[in-house]
């Protein structure tokens, strides 16, 4: 159960990928043909039902890429069973402490690290992997990010950065740019200067970072400040390319 799109941040290797918050299995399975390191299946804010999720997952790991959920409800019961079914990684979104970011750990790992419940569930082969094998491996493969993206997670951001068993920090622009009173303008000067201490100190500090990088120039900005974790959408990919074809196919015929 190595984790690739972990691996790659460890060894220091830029990593790209798509949000997913359509409900399609074949979608998730594309973008690992495409060539991406990474989905993150978005129940935060997408419509998918646990089943489909489950299989969102089964089409990632066919492709070959890497599927992280991004989970709205920083619950145990919740988040294990994302987990159970075989996701190898979590992104859990607004937390605004240390007790939420410790939380999320006791989530996803195994005692004595958390405190995740034991099954013979998908992700360990249905109990074909032995229990004692798949607590190692989970606890070392599995993926663990927090997004902060509020003035209360800005504010507390040392303790949720030096959480022990968090590997990352993903920080949301576009919730920060309306907290901050710039909706929609993730590159503001305001959201910039609230981003770079941020990314500085997660770094300083051992943990992989995140953002969106939905074209060159954000993208570039973020890799050169240390960013490895890259994220774009899936939404906007169909957006552009039924645009595309739109202006330079439809429009010219009619």
């Amino acid at each position: 159960m190595i984790n690739k799109f972990k691996n790659k941040l460890d060894n220091n290797n830029i990593t790209f990928g798509p949000f997913i918050g359509i409900p399609s299995v074949s979608t998730a399975e594309l973008m690992g043909w495409m060539g991406f390191d990474f989905v993150i299946i978005d129940c935060e804010h997408g419509p998918m039902d646990f089943e489909t999720v489950e299989n969102m997952i089964r089409a990632s790991e066919l492709s070959g890429i890497t599927p992280i959920i991004r989970i709205g409800l920083n619950e145990q019961q919740h988040i294990q069973r994302y987990l159970d079914s075989g996701a190898k990684g979590v992104m859990i979104p607004l937390i605004n402490t240390r007790n939420e970011a410790k939380s999320v750990v006791d989530s996803v790992k195994y005692p004595p690290i958390g405190k995740r419940g034991v099954f013979g569930n998908r992700g360990s082969k249905f109990g074909l992997i032995p229990t004692a094998e798949q607590i190692k491996l989970s606890n070392k493969e599995i993926f663990v990010s927090v997004q902060i993206e509020t003035k209360q997670s800005v504010k507390n951001q040392d303790e949720i950065i030096k959480t022990e068993g968090i590997d990352a920090i993903f920080l949301g622009p576009g919730d920060l740019s309306v907290s901050l009173g710039v909706p929609g303008e993730m590159m503001h000067n305001k959201v910039i200067e609230t981003m770079n201490p941020i990314v500085e100190n997660a770094l300083k500090n051992g943990k992989h970072v995140g953002t969106l990088g939905l074209d060159l120039d954000q993208a570039k900005y973020w890799h050169n400040k240390g960013v490895n974790w890259l994220v774009a959408s899936s939404q906007r990919f169909l957006i552009s390319g039924t645009k595309n074809y739109i202006d330079n196919v439809k429009k010219p015929l009619i």
